[in-house]
């Protein structure tokens, strides 16, 4: 089968990665593209993987995201037309949909955050196949026109699927000149340029100041070259100047705090305690791991207690990326 791959965001690079390598494995023709935005790009070819890039991000005005919605997928359609692809799929790329549409090729998407309105009434009425977990109930998805033939649900949370082969790397610690023996916190920034997140996070901002006068190791890892400024004007924060090993990072980090959803869920996954400071609607995956007490919300910027975790890591739940996988595909026959 010629299966066509579409990356937009760098979260996107970590959980397509598996499932790529799992397809070419069994036999599939995988050909990847990859929108330039944040570290998608980096990260792939950190990964080594060979990527056609097209076209990039045009910032996060309403405007803006509908004219690069058209460009973009304009470009992916004129890549693809006499490719022969089977399938196309990304992880809420609207541009692929859009693109396989115009190509009459079957298309699934899949995500884990539910409210992210604009981006879910493309790609779930487009797309044959809507994969999400099963923590995200149905109803909350009929109005995005993802009707119940269409959904695909899996067990558990999609970072333990990616991250089932992963085992931390302290190069990355030496890599950044940190100390194994002193306190680490991993920090990730708000997704500014998101629609679901329009609004700026003064709790974040607290945090941030708060950290600046602790005595610990606090990495930040920015989105933007923006933050990257914004973030050293308010401390001694180590701030990579290029994509690292993230996930090796969280794994030895004794907390993470994050204004995002993924690194909070790569945190659950790898038994890192974690702070949320995420302002916008939880979704139900968030909602679920609240619950549980694997995720706690940061309401104020005291909170927290920095100090170094002790007695063994948790053991840790992998799951088989193929099961994705298997669920991706259906859509060449649904």
């Amino acid at each position: 089968m010629r299966v066509w791959v579409d990356l937009t965001n760098s979260p996107h690079v970590l959980v397509m990665r598996p499932l790529i390598e799992a397809m070419r494995a069994d036999g599939h023709e995988v050909e990847v593209t990859a929108r330039d935005f944040a570290q998608t790009l980096e990260l792939c070819g950190r990964f080594g993987m060979d990527v056609t890039a097209i076209g990039r991000h045009r910032g996060e005005r309403l405007t803006a995201k509908a004219l690069g919605l058209v460009q973009r997928s304009g470009a992916l359609a004129r890549w693809a037309r006499g490719r022969r692809f089977d399938v196309a799929m990304g992880h809420g790329s609207n541009d692929v949909s859009v693109a396989a549409a115009l190509l009459r090729i079957p298309a699934a998407t899949a995500f884990d955050y539910e409210f992210a309105a604009q981006q879910h009434h493309v790609n779930c009425r487009l797309c044959r196949v809507v994969m999400v977990p099963e923590a995200i109930p149905p109803e909350r998805l009929r109005r995005y026109g993802a009707k119940p033939s269409k959904l695909r649900r899996y067990a558990g949370l999609k970072e333990e699927y990616y991250l089932a082969d992963f085992e931390p790397d302290e190069a990355v610690l030496g890599e950044l000149g940190l100390e194994r023996s002193r306190p680490l916190v991993v920090v990730r920034t708000p997704p500014e340029v998101s629609l679901y997140h329009r609004f700026e996070n003064p709790l974040f901002r607290r945090v941030l100041e708060r950290l600046a006068g602790e005595d610990a190791q606090t990495v930040v890892l920015p989105r933007t070259p923006e933050q990257r400024e914004e973030v050293r004007r308010l401390g001694p924060f180590t701030v990579p100047e290029h994509a690292v090993d993230a996930q090796s990072l969280v794994a030895f980090a004794d907390l993470v705090i994050s204004a995002g959803g993924t690194m909070n869920r790569e945190a659950v996954a790898l038994g890192t305690p974690v702070y949320t400071t995420f302002e916008g609607r939880l979704g139900a995956v968030d909602e679920a791991l609240l619950r549980e007490r694997r995720l706690r919300r940061l309401a104020e910027a005291d909170e927290f207690r920095v100090e170094r975790r002790a007695g063994q890591a948790p053991l840790r739940t992998r799951r088989d990326p193929r099961e994705l996988v298997t669920l991706l595909l259906s859509a060449s026959h649904a």
